[in-house]
């Protein structure tokens, strides 16, 4: 079925007053919805683990005190009677994986030393002179024997029988 120009115009102006009214019961929702938290967050004081009592006289802020500390044990006893399970029943599931960490990292560590020991030579500094790449040296160490590393052992032994033929 065709639809005439005036029935076409008045389909538009409709659809235009619903995405009106859209748009205001959007704006509406979300103004609403500000103020209940706004009202909601003056009203109710978020609890943690450390909150201040009131300034008031003595009594009021012992009152307090002591009320947010019952309030406190009684959300722990929810929590413990939420769990199920006794103090006796999880020290024995803590020992448990105590018992299963032990029996598998032992024979890791066992099995790594060994490894070590048996199959992996030591990285260290091959015996006799470097190769000539290795042994750049620009300037000379601020010792008596320059040309020698302060470790070099073998190095100094030779320097030193050279300087003690110099001077003989």
């Amino acid at each position: 079925a065709t639809t005439t120009p005036k029935q076409q115009k008045r389909h538009c102006r409709f659809e235009a007053i619903n995405e009106t009214n859209m748009f205001a019961a959007r704006a509406a929702s979300r103004t609403t919805a500000m103020a209940t938290r706004r009202t909601a967050a003056a009203t109710t004081t978020k609890r943690s683990n450390q909150t201040v009592p009131r300034l008031a006289n003595l009594e009021e802020m012992k009152a307090e005190a002591v009320a947010q500390l019952r309030a406190r044990v009684r959300r722990q006893k929810e929590i413990m009677d939420a769990t199920g399970h006794s103090e006796a029943e999880e020290l024995a599931e803590m020992w448990k994986w105590i018992k299963i960490s032990f029996a598998v990292a032992t024979p890791v560590c066992v099995a790594s030393v060994i490894k070590d020991l048996t199959l992996i030579d030591h990285a260290h500094r091959p015996h006799g002179p470097l190769p000539d790449y290795m042994a750049i040296q620009t300037k000379e160490f601020p010792w008596e024997c320059e040309t020698c590393a302060l470790f070099d052992l073998e190095c100094w032994k030779k320097c030193r029988e050279e300087q003690a033929a110099e001077n003989a």
